[in-house]
């Protein structure tokens, strides 16, 4: 099945809702398909937390920038969308490199989004951590779409 809109699309729409002075979120939209995404955050040294791993807060991004791109794939682009709740396990040390993040769409109601988001080092075979991520869908997307449907 296929994604309401582009990774390219999407790569558009958060470089200029969330850049920082020009720079967009280092967040890139690699590839999208219905309720599925995948995400890739570049390397810097500066993502590592003492003990050379990737720092949690960065991983806890991705999750959440994973689900927020997941609802994207089935309803289009919701700016409106926001977290509800995130909860992550950290299972193993993420490795210093690029950090890969697959979110999978699990339930898309009319208020309420749920997926699951698995974050891991580009060349790990086990995940990083596991995320349960809940976004809210604002009930004006839903009233807009019945009017146009």
């Amino acid at each position: 099945m296929t994604s309401k809109v582009s990774a390219e699309e999407i790569n558009t729409f958060l470089a200029a809702a969330f850049s920082r002075g020009g720079e967009g979120p280092g967040i890139a939209v690699e590839e999208v398909r219905e309720d599925w995404c995948k995400l890739r955050l570049a390397y810097r040294d500066d993502y590592l937390r003492p003990g050379g791993v990737i720092a949690g807060p960065l991983q806890m991004s991705l999750a959440d920038t994973a689900t927020y791109i997941a609802v994207f794939t089935r309803l289009g682009i919701v700016p409106g969308a926001v977290t509800s709740s995130l909860n992550i396990n950290f299972l193993n040390p993420c490795k210093a490199g690029d950090v890969i993040a697959t979110g999978q769409l699990i339930k898309l109601g009319k208020r309420f989004a749920v997926a699951e988001v698995d974050v891991r080092e580009e060349n790990m075979t086990v995940p990083a951590s596991r995320a349960t991520v809940t976004f809210t869908v604002p009930s004006s997307y839903h009233s807009d779409q019945a009017k146009q449907g």
